[in-house]
């Protein structure tokens, strides 16, 4: 019981482990589309991290959406710099597994990913996500500016009432500008397109958002 405690609980900057000050080498394409992994980006396209839990099934139903330029997997909301995965797992980094997704707004909406979002996982459940415990599978919305962060809090209000609804309990998804985003390893990225029988445990609560 306090190995989970310990994993359900952030830990402060003076806990963290301290991390190094190397960046994660990642591939130059994403293995689906093609596009580049790190910025610079074309201008005219908007960015947003999500957390819904492992990173490899969310960053394979965001990859699929039209309009979404690339994906990549890595860490963000914690303290510990270019953390490798197993510290993450520990929950002595305070990062959260998400995707960094690089879309188009004239394609696809943020509204739409947004959708995409709330519908596609548990948002009420905290410190996991199905059978995944820890702090690093917190439900996230980090968005890139203001405006983004209106929009995910109008979204929040209203998908919280059709909970209400249907007798689910009070969301706990952070939503806050964007921190400093940390790539994940290699072997991470776009890991369920190289592993197309692996580990994907996301799922919704078949409730909509209007």
């Amino acid at each position: 019981m306090l190995n989970l405690f310990k994993k359900t609980q952030l830990p402060g900057p003076e806990q963290a482990l301290p991390g190094r000050a190397t960046p994660m080498p990642v591939p130059a394409l994403h293995l689906v589309t093609g596009q580049i992994l790190q910025p610079p980006f074309p201008k005219h396209l908007q960015q947003v991290l999500l957390g819904m839990g492992c990173f490899w099934g969310a960053e394979r139903k965001l990859w699929q959406q039209p309009g979404v330029f690339t994906t990549a997997v890595g860490y963000a909301g914690g303290f510990t710099p270019n953390p490798y995965y197993e510290e993450v797992c520990s929950g002595l980094t305070g990062h959260v597994e998400v995707v960094l997704v690089v879309f188009d707004p004239l394609t696809i909406r943020f509204e739409s990913l947004l959708k995409l979002f709330w519908e596609s996982h548990d948002p009420t459940q905290g410190m996991r996500q199905g059978n995944d415990v820890g702090t690093q599978y917190r439900s996230v919305i980090y968005c890139q500016d203001l405006d983004q962060q209106q929009l995910a809090e109008a979204s929040r209000k209203r998908y919280q009432s059709a909970l209400d609804a249907a007798g689910y309990g009070v969301i706990t998804t952070e939503i806050a500008l964007m921190p400093h985003f940390y790539y994940a390893e290699p072997d991470h990225q776009q890991y369920l397109a190289s592993n197309p029988q692996g580990y994907c445990d996301l799922k919704g609560l078949e409730v909509c958002i209007e």
